[in-house]
């Protein structure tokens, strides 16, 4: 999942011309993250999860204490929802790697918190009026963490750069099929991990058409930078960015998704049935260059801004251990 990438088609509209649409959300984790349908003139979209939860770290200052500088990612957070620009991150090169105690089968309860359009009314994204429907309203789904499988250069870099240690990953593909199901039901056909890069996803959705060239639709969501921190054993931070192509209507559609989480392992609890990693997500939508509006959305309209994202998503999430769940080793490639 968490990393799952799920996402909204991000094509801006003046508010005047807007017919807005009922959306699915998340994505997750990841990815990660939001999901696009277009149905009878209608956009169904989902914000693909990849996963999580905006957690402050506790930087309180102290007298006697060394207080550490907060991470980029942790400041970042702390300044939602007013984002100017995209994260800091570097090139994506192999898979996220998650801390060890991500490792197994988990059931995730993920609830709405916030939404914000931050250039509104001048422009937003045609599903963001319908995802309201998802306003604090809890979505269940279940996860796998896994060992990752060591295959091809990147794979090799990364056992190095790891000294050789166990490689916690998210089962992207069943993750991203089981948070699909869990907003858009048996509209999704199937979601398939890239078995020569883990950072390339396809999702495949059923179109409007039974037959012809419009039976299947495309979400391809590609992870082109990354960022993490561990600020303590028991945190971990990570911030993805993803390139989005929807295919399978008249007009290809594109935009870019950024998810920014941070997850808080409980090592210790009270009761069994307190979660054992909660976790808050923020999932911000950008516009893609190839959009008409792009430049509406960068300062000043500058070839050399940064842009602003159009919409804002935050999202808390609980994580249940469940030995119990099967596990799913299906990677199929089309």
């Amino acid at each position: 999942m968490v990393a799952t990438q799920c996402t909204e088609r991000v094509r801006t509209r003046k508010m005047a011309s807007l017919t807005m649409t009922s959306s699915s959300l998340n994505y997750i984790f990841t990815a990660s993250k939001e999901i696009s349908m277009k149905r009878t003139g209608q956009i169904v979209w989902m914000t693909g999860l990849l996963l999580l939860w905006l957690f402050c770290s506790g930087l309180a200052q102290a007298d006697g204490l060394v207080v550490r500088p907060a991470s980029p990612l942790e400041i970042r957070l702390s300044q939602f929802p007013n984002w100017q620009g995209k994260p800091p991150v570097q090139a994506s090169r192999g898979d996220l790697i998650y801390p060890n105690w991500f490792e197994g089968n988990w059931r995730v309860t993920t609830t709405l918190l916030e939404m914000v359009a931050p250039l509104a009314p001048e422009t937003t994204t045609p599903g963001f009026e319908g995802n309201r429907q998802y306003l604090n309203r809890p979505i269940a789904f279940n996860v796998h963490f896994v060992e990752a499988q060591s295959k091809g250069l990147d794979s090799l870099l990364s056992l190095i750069l790891n000294r050789g240690e166990k490689q916690i990953v998210s089962d992207r593909a069943f993750n991203g099929m089981s948070l699909s199901k869990a907003y858009l039901g048996d509209r999704v056909i199937a979601v398939k991990v890239d078995p020569n890069n883990p950072n390339r996803q396809i999702t495949l959705l059923q179109g409007d058409s039974p037959v012809g060239l419009f039976s299947e639709r495309q979400l391809v969501s590609t992870v082109i930078g990354r960022s993490t921190a561990t600020p303590n054993p028991d945190q971990f931070l990570t911030s993805e960015v993803f390139q989005q192509e929807f295919r399978g209507t008249p007009q290809i559609y594109f935009n870019e998704v950024e998810n920014t989480t941070a997850y808080l392992h409980q090592a210790t609890r009270d009761s069994p049935d307190q979660p054992e990693i909660t976790a808050e997500q923020v999932t911000a939508i950008y516009l893609s260059p190839q959009d008409p509006d792009y430049f509406e959305t960068v300062t000043n309209g500058s070839f050399l801004g940064e842009p602003h994202p159009v919409a804002l998503y935050r999202y808390r999430l609980e994580f249940f251990r469940d030995e119990t769940l099967p596990g799913m080793n299906d990677r199929d490639y089309p």
